[in-house]
């Protein structure tokens, strides 16, 4: 099975190595039979259609303003694919961007495009190091790094990805992390999240297979290596 894949402005939203994560999907998904197809959609770019999921990374305010307002041109696009089923994953700017508003600390306000009950206010100081979760609608653990400074504040009865063992999250106060609805899921943690933790890499996965019209499980895999970094990144964030 071929799963298209739709990464939003690859050459803007790439810091700390979260188009790694791309990689974890396509080595996880060809050791089950399946193809990635990467498709690369930027500035002015329209929308494929019939992409299974959807991946947008973090960047610096300067490429995260550059892209936030061309974002908003793929709205409908992009309902229109969450509406059918597509999977979406959003990292830090992306998360944000996947909200109502965001608002630098000039006052200046980013538009987003409501795939997410949320909006992000830029606070005075970053919020930097190893974060884990629960995720208790998944009975796992989540372990990653986070370093940003904007404050991001769920709607009324909006689902988090997880709630904060160690770190920060999106606020630093209400030790909420992330933000999860249906198939579409936003959060905070960059770099290395899909490689160490191994069951969200399968959780994003089979979303995306389920799009392209394969609801089966997934077969195992010998995930000793992505247990072990998760083991050590979990202890890293509980004693920081």
């Amino acid at each position: 099975m071929r799963i298209r894949v739709g990464h939003l402005y690859p050459e803007y939203l790439n810091i700390y190595a979260d188009r790694g994560n791309i990689a974890v999907l396509a080595v996880r998904a060809a050791a089950r039979g399946h193809e990635l197809e990467l498709i690369p959609v930027s500035l002015g770019e329209a929308v494929p259609a019939e992409l299974d999921l959807v991946y947008i990374g973090g960047g610096q305010d300067r490429e995260q303003a550059l892209v936030a307002r061309d974002l908003v041109g793929k709205r409908a696009a992009l309902h229109a694919a969450v509406g059918d089923g597509a999977a979406v994953l959003a990292v830090c700017g992306g998360y944000q961007l996947l909200g109502d508003v965001y608002r630098d600390r000039a006052g200046d306000e980013l538009p987003g495009i409501g795939l997410l009950p949320l909006h992000t206010i830029a606070g005075d100081q970053r919020l930097i190091g190893d974060v884990l979760l629960e995720c208790a609608w998944a009975g796992e653990t989540l372990a990653g790094f986070e370093n940003h400074a904007g404050r991001t504040f769920l709607a009324a009865g909006a689902e988090p990805l997880g709630r904060v063992i160690a770190g920060s999250g999106n606020d630093g106060v209400s030790g909420a992390e992330g933000c999860r609805q249906g198939r579409v899921y936003g959060t905070y943690l960059h770099g290395p999240l899909l490689p160490r933790n191994p069951w969200f890499a399968d959780r994003i996965l089979a979303d995306a297979l389920a799009h392209a019209g394969v609801d089966a499980p997934l077969a195992p895999l010998d995930d000793a290596l992505e247990l072990d970094a998760h083991a050590v990144a979990a202890d890293r964030a509980r004693n920081r």
